[in-house]
């Protein structure tokens, strides 16, 4: 190497020695590195010690006393200025070690990584994971879900064949007793019946309310030995009042999820 080459290569590690070089403002404390944000400094009697967050972890630095030594998801950091990173560490469905990323095949998926150890979440029925807000969404307005999974797809009938529900109808789930669709606008949304009723159709089309499975004809042992005088005061209980509520989750383990009964012919059909 040319003596012109190494003066530059140790003017250079020089200069980076320069940018490292920290000074405790006190002799304790957590303070933010300046251009890195998964990085900061911990002052232990005045002396500075280069730390690094988990992959996927950002310093938080909104401590106005710089005590707290907080690392926490980057999506929750304000980075500001400190747009460095150390370079992304994987594992399945894990782009970085720590976060919460969204399924790369099912749009009602995500996925909470700790330390690369990835843990699976579902959205209740008619929702999904939003990935710019992180919570999950009606379907229909998360723009990474494709249309043929919104509602599972079911497609709500033209406005003509439902003349008597307008703008708004419900409709059976074909294969869960306690699961219904709401259509909006011709929007199909998945919602689900408290626990302890299913879904009743109505006498007009597009209609339909939660009853008891007793009072649905091939829904009566949907909830097979599970108690449901208990189940509905555990609702009454939580302010459920046992109406028709935005979309839950799905039956209990133990309930018998089955093909909903073709629905009995009207006298106009037969």
């Amino acid at each position: 190497m040319s003596r012109t080459a190494l003066l530059l290569v140790s003017l250079a590690a020089f200069g980076y020695a320069q940018k490292e070089d920290f000074k405790c403002p006190d002799d304790y404390g957590f303070y933010p590195h300046h251009i890195s944000c998964d990085k900061y400094w911990k002052c232990d009697n005045g002396v500075a010690e280069l730390k690094t967050c988990g992959n996927g972890l950002g310093f938080d630095d909104t401590d106005p006393k710089y005590l707290k030594e907080n690392c926490d998801y980057l999506h929750n950091v304000d980075c500001g200025d400190r747009t460095q990173l150390e370079p992304a560490v994987g594992t399945p469905h894990c782009p970085r070690l720590y976060g919460i990323f969204a399924d790369q095949s099912k749009c009602d998926t995500f996925w909470n990584c700790w330390n690369g150890e990835a843990s699976r979440y579902q959205c209740s029925p008619g929702l999904a994971y939003d990935r710019e807000a992180r919570v999950c969404m009606w379907a229909d307005q998360v723009p990474e879900c494709k249309n043929e999974e919104v509602a599972g797809g079911f497609n709500c009938p033209a406005p003509s064949e439902v003349p008597a529900a307008g703008t708004f109808s419900r409709h059976a789930h074909p294969d869960d007793c306690r699961k219904y669709y709401i259509c909006l606008d011709a929007t199909p949304r998945e919602y689900g019946c408290p626990i302890g009723t299913v879904f009743k159709i109505g006498d007009a089309d597009g209609t339909g309310s939660c009853e008891d499975p007793e009072d649905v004809p091939g829904c009566e042992d949907y909830y097979g030995d599970l108690d449901l005088k208990s189940i509905r005061k555990s609702e009454l209980a939580l302010g459920n009042g046992g109406s028709s509520r935005a979309p839950q989750g799905g039956p209990p383990a133990k309930s018998q999820s089955k093909p909903r009964p073709a629905p009995a012919p009207r006298p106009q059909d037969q």
